[in-house]
């Protein structure tokens, strides 16, 4: 049973490729003038030496890591379907023997099909990374290090929704959510989570004033815990003071069993604040009561000639901790995204612009500054993202700071994971990146982050600190070239230290 078990989850990144290709195909059929798809092979090398592959407290085990990963790049811009699929298979040999060779697969994908024009889509999303499962245990760097806290981590969402008009008095969107979370550890839960949402939205009689009514139903499903369930009723107005701001209020009532083998009901309420002065200034605020308690969000970005900045600040209940972002290429990415608006208004252009920008300047799309966890049941994080960019003439610098607290909602279930041993989890995190042009074709690039993650018990607590300073460049038409050296320090529960020389070699095709 167990082999087959592995033999599925392996071929779901292929099958996940596989199908997102079916829909690029199919796009060229559905598209007018055809889309425009470029698929772009590659095959990186990496050669790594490490004084502490094992992460070992006292005897250290140094060797010498092979990797080797052959991936594809298809990006389709089109008038129906718009899709990014980025895939590669890692390869990785010890020459020293400290581990069997590795199979390790990366996976992002995301996009939007418009089935019927102007009514019917589907967006879609898929991940495979390499995460923490505890996060109390010894949290690494590198992929290539054994350490038995980490597992290979792959997500699926597809979300079909219509949306149209009723009449001329009021707007509909109707969707459908199916997520999928599962890993290649037997001690960690997989997740379904289901939603269904319902919402129309329409104008009154009144000048400047609108209504809205949203029905929605969600479940939550863990192989290792429960099923819990939410369904949720809401009536909100709105009223524009301005054409810039906007303010709303939202009554309505909730039914779920977080708390309870059976569900309980009661009223929910809220009101938000939105202010946006211009296109480079945006403000909103929302705050709500649930029957577990209050919720909230803020969102702010600003963005200048040279500076792109953001801050959130959200509290909610979640079923997988996640970092979230735009495009599912992660926050810089998004950052930078943003500010390239007013140098290229059009998607695809504009993404190879920031891709290019990224990869000459040796900075990592999805630089974070905490590492995730795995969970087993229904939980409350509150969680604050700080981001900031600059952008010089040769020098950018990234900096991205992150705080939250994660406590379980689902006392009734017997699951075990992080949340079942402490009542709270904070974690928070600091990461900032200079990047350096030498040349037109050089860079040079230095890293410094660090993470602390507390427990409600004394002995749990974990830091995590690092120094990486990198050299890059290109080598011919369609080499990149990366040397690098690291340093980690890791304190709290299995503490070590670790220092890593490793070089990289990319071929574009």
């Amino acid at each position: 049973m167990d082999s087959v078990y592995h033999m599925r989850g392996a071929c779901r990144p292929l099958t996940a490729v596989w199908m997102l290709a079916c829909v690029g195909v199919h796009a060229q059929v559905l598209a007018v003038d055809g889309p425009a798809v470029r698929i772009l092979p590659r095959v990186s090398v990496t050669q790594t030496w490490t004084d502490n592959v094992r992460l070992s407290t006292d005897s250290k085990q140094a060797d010498h890591i092979t990797e080797v990963a052959p991936g594809v790049t298809l990006t389709i811009e089109g008038d129906r379907l718009k899709a990014y699929v980025d895939y590669a298979l890692n390869e990785i040999y010890y020459a020293q023997g400290s581990s069997p060779r590795r199979s390790q697969n990366l996976l992002n994908g995301f996009g939007t099909l418009e089935a019927v024009e102007g009514w019917a889509y589907l967006d879609f999303n898929a991940s495979i990374s390499q995460q923490a499962l505890s996060a109390f245990g010894p949290q690494s760097i590198s992929n290539t290090a054994i350490n038995p806290n980490q597992a290979e981590v792959s997500s699926y969402r597809i979300s079909p929704y219509v949306r149209g008009k009723l009449g001329s008095w009021a707007d509909y969107d109707a969707r459908y959510s199916r997520i999928e979370t599962d890993s290649d550890a037997a001690v960690a839960s997989r997740v379904v989570a289901v939603d269904s949402t319902v919402k129309i939205k329409g104008d009154s009689s009144f000048r400047n004033l609108g209504w809205s009514a949203d029905a929605s139903s969600q479940q939550v499903d863990y192989s290792a815990g429960r099923s819990t369930q939410a369904d949720r009723l809401n009536l909100g107005l709105s009223y524009a003071l301005s054409p810039q701001l906007n303010l709303s209020a939202n009554v309505g009532r909730e039914s779920d069993n977080f708390t309870s083998l059976e569900k309980q009901s009661d009223g929910t309420h809220g009101f938000g604040v939105s202010w946006a002065p211009s296109e480079k200034t945006r403000v909103s605020v929302a705050r709500g009561q649930r029957p577990f308690g209050t919720t909230h969000t803020l969102n702010f970005d600003h963005r200048t000639a040279r500076t792109v900045w953001r801050f959130t600040d959200s509290k909610d209940v979640a079923a997988t901790p996640s970092q979230s972002n735009v495009t599912g290429l992660g926050s810089v990415y998004d950052l930078l995204f943003s500010q390239f608006a007013a140098l290229e208004p059009r998607v695809d252009e504009r993404a190879r612009l920031v891709n290019a920008f990224l990869r000459d300047n040796g900075i990592k799309p999805d630089l974070g500054a905490v590492n995730s966890f795995l969970t087993s049941a229904v939980f409350v994080q509150r969680r604050q993202d700080a981001l900031f960019a600059l952008l010089g003439v040769r020098d950018t610098i990234t900096f991205v700071a992150t705080r939250s607290d994660s406590r379980r909602l689902d006392l009734v279930s017997l699951a075990a994971d992080d949340l079942s041993t402490s009542s709270l989890i904070r974690q928070q995190g600091l990461s900032v990146n200079w990047a350096h042009r030498l040349t037109p074709d050089y860079s040079l690039g230095v890293l410094v982050s660090g993470q602390k993650t507390s427990g409600s018990l004394g002995l749990q607590s974990t830091r995590l600190q690092l120094l990486n300073a990198s050299l890059s460049g290109r080598v011919g038409r369609h080499a990149l070239a990366t040397v690098g050296i690291r340093h980690v320090v890791s304190r709290g529960n299995l503490p070590y230290d670790e220092t890593a020389i490793n070089f990289n070699l990319t071929v574009q095709f």
